[in-house]
């Protein structure tokens, strides 16, 4: 069937007929009814709208959707299943089980096990599901990703979107289909999805001030290509921020922001020396240097190689501060001075916000978490003219 020329939505008019053959007993009292695969073919639509019109169905108690097995007719002299609580820690939002699909770029011990631990934690607390695919940064993973983990028929979506200057068309559709989705770490410019991430502004503020209270001013911002990535993007509008602050020149023949061997497609040893190199032919041009702010961890490991490789201590001679660092509570590893973000709440949040969409209730547009400094081995004051 194709769209009809009714201004009324499409998912409204399956949901009327799918409605009028459950009350007329064509699907009769625990039967399967078609699903959301099956009438989109049926309608000539999309996932996302029959998916939509069989929610609205479960939400006059029609059907019962069960993860894995479909949809069947609800005995109506069952009692029904409502949201309870608006998504504080320990409470469950559905009792419903529910399926939310994860699709995150990669995750490491520096950063991403804790949001992930974060997503299940609440996922226990509210009785569904997760469901993990990573796409290593790759746009075309990401967008296979989602229509698979659509064709699966998971209920929403939470979507740590790769790096890149383009975000895919299958995000976009999402959002024009009101599919619940969630996006972690950053937002999409110009697309009204809700979203949870760090106050990377701020963070990278403070993280500055403290450089400068140590009386850092020649200080050196490394990062990968901002590409229109808004949680560089706004590390870097802080850092930059704290340098009007205290009313001190940025210098950006100091930085070094084409550094990419850290990122999940480009990660691996040719590329891992060739940033290394590049950052020690660096510090040599530009002995005035004392402070490096690494935008993320594993830049700050690369730093932190070439700082000893020249033969330059850390934090003597150069400071590094960077976002995250692995814990070192048991006494291994190195621990730099950081901005630890609060993972797991961002996790905890994405999940139940999710959630909260599924069962129609509006959410925060863009949620914002404080990042907290942690003091490390990596930074001390700074000696005037020590380098020269």
């Amino acid at each position: 069937m194709n769209e009809p020329t009714s201004s009324k939505p499409m998912y409204e008019k399956i949901f009327d007929e799918v409605k009028e053959s459950i009350l007329t007993q064509a699907y009769r009292l625990g039967e399967r009814v078609p699903s959301e695969k099956e009438l989109a073919e049926t309608y000539n639509v999309s996932r996302i709208t029959s998916k939509k019109a069989l929610e609205l169905l479960a939400a006059e108690h029609l059907i019962v959707r069960k993860p894995g097995r479909g949809s069947f007719v609800a005995d109506p002299a069952e009692p029904q299943e409502f949201p309870v609580g608006s998504g504080s820690r320990g409470t469950a939002i559905n009792t419903e089980e529910k399926t939310i699909g994860l699709i995150i770029t990669d995750f490491g011990n520096s950063y991403g096990t804790g949001l992930i631990y974060g997503m299940e934690q609440a996922s226990r607390d509210n009785d569904c599901f997760l469901v993990l695919r990573r796409t290593f940064g790759i746009p075309e993973n990401e967008e296979q990703s989602i229509q698979k983990l659509l064709n699966l028929g998971v209920d929403g979506l939470i979507i740590f979107p790769a790096q890149g200057e383009y975000f895919n068309a299958e995000i976009l559709k999402l959002v024009i289909g009101q599919f619940p989705l969630v996006l972690v770490d950053r937002h999409l410019k110009g697309v009204a999805a809700a979203s949870i991430s760090s106050d990377n502004l701020q963070a990278a503020l403070e993280a500055t001030e403290y450089l400068f209270d140590l009386g850092h001013t020649h200080i050196s911002f490394l990062s990968p290509p901002p590409v229109d990535t808004t949680a560089v993007e706004d590390r870097i509008e802080g850092f930059i921020q704290a340098h009007a602050q205290r009313g001190i020149m940025v210098d950006k023949e100091l930085w070094v922001s084409d550094l990419t061997s850290t990122l999940p497609k480009f990660f691996n040893p040719d590329n891992i020396e060739r940033d290394i190199a590049r950052l020690i032919s660096h510090l040599e041009s530009h002995p005035s240097i004392t402070a490096l702010f690494a935008i993320e961890y594993n830049i700050a490991l690369l730093a932190k190689t070439a700082v000893e490789r020249l033969g330059l201590r850390i934090p003597e001679d150069i400071s590094i501060i960077c976002f995250d660092s692995p814990p070192t509570h048991l006494g291994g590893g190195y621990s730099f001075t950081h901005m630890r973000q609060n993972e797991e709440e961002m996790g905890r949040i994405a999940v139940e916000n999710v959630l909260s969409l599924m069962n129609g209730h509006s959410v925060p547009h863009k949620v914002m978490l404080e990042a907290k400094l942690i003091p490390g081995s990596s930074t001390g004051s700074a000696v005037r003219n020590k380098r020269h």
